[in-house]
């Protein structure tokens, strides 16, 4: 149902948690990603984010720099909307706003398709598995209603161009397993689907992140900026007209700036 554009967010550190329920079968998702929204936090309402200027010492081990950084943000709790299991998520980008990935300000901002430079390679944290394939895209998470703090990871699934890769029509990842969303379509502009897993209540949205997009998950303390993408819940996410496209826009003005690892 176009009529049904909804917004879901969980807000880190002050402990609260915003999150829409689905109305019906069919509904699309307007939803804001920020480049601070840490995938490997999905579904922890468990734990307290520390200030930016120290170091994750209890509830995980996410990595920070070892130093202040220019930006000095705290990893957030990733945005999240409500499915069931056989849902079928598709897709949009329309090109409003952009998440920074490197220590400074100024320019490149990358959408949900990512830096797209080279490859990541992350490991798993706290039962949630770890991720692989093109650097810093939209991925998501699927869970059930527990919190995800511990035991074995699902294996990693490998979104390189030695495995499933980034162009493909169809995917059906387990509960806890990244997986990549990139734009959301293939190289032929065809929306890709992805299936909830049976025991699936939320997607969660966020991005993939570590120092060199590599090792241990972490180094989201210089990540600022953030970008809109919508989602259809068996329903096609049809882009907005471009005059609706002006009036998202104005709310992430200013708020990307790029950064240089560390």
């Amino acid at each position: 149902m176009n009529g049904w554009k909804l917004f879901g967010k969980m807000v880190a550190a002050s402990g609260l948690a915003l999150a829409v329920s689905v109305p019906s079968h069919a509904a699309i998702f307007d939803v804001t990603v920020d480049g601070s929204d840490a995938i490997f936090l999905a579904g922890r309402t468990d734990i307290t984010i520390p200030d930016a200027s120290l170091p994750w010492t209890t509830g995980t081990h996410l990595i920070r720099h070892s130093g202040a950084t220019p930006e000095e943000i705290k990893e957030t709790l990733p945005p999240f909307i409500s499915v069931a299991a056989g849902d079928v998520i598709r897709a949009a980008d329309p090109a409003v706003g952009g998440v920074s990935f490197f220590n400074g300000f100024g320019a490149p901002f990358f959408g949900p398709g990512g830096n797209g430079v080279g490859g990541s390679n992350l490991a798993s944290l706290d039962g949630i598995s770890g991720y692989k394939g093109p650097q810093g895209p939209l991925v998501g998470v699927f869970l059930d209603g527990s919190i995800p703090s511990g035991g074995a990871a699902p294996i990693t699934l490998d979104f390189s161009g030695t495995g499933i890769g980034a162009d493909f029509s169809s995917l059906s990842p387990l509960l806890r397993q990244v997986f990549y969303i990139g734009n959301g379509l293939t190289s032929s502009s065809v929306f890709q689907e992805f299936i909830a897993p049976t025991g699936a209540t939320r997607l969660f949205l966020g991005i993939p992140d570590g120092f060199g997009f590599g090792g241990l998950p972490g180094a989201y303390d210089d990540n600022d900026g953030s970008y809109r993408v919508r989602i259809g819940v068996n329903e096609i996410p049809n882009v907005p007209e471009p005059g609706t496209l002006a009036l998202l826009g104005l709310g992430l003005t200013g708020l990307g700036f790029s950064r240089r690892r560390i």
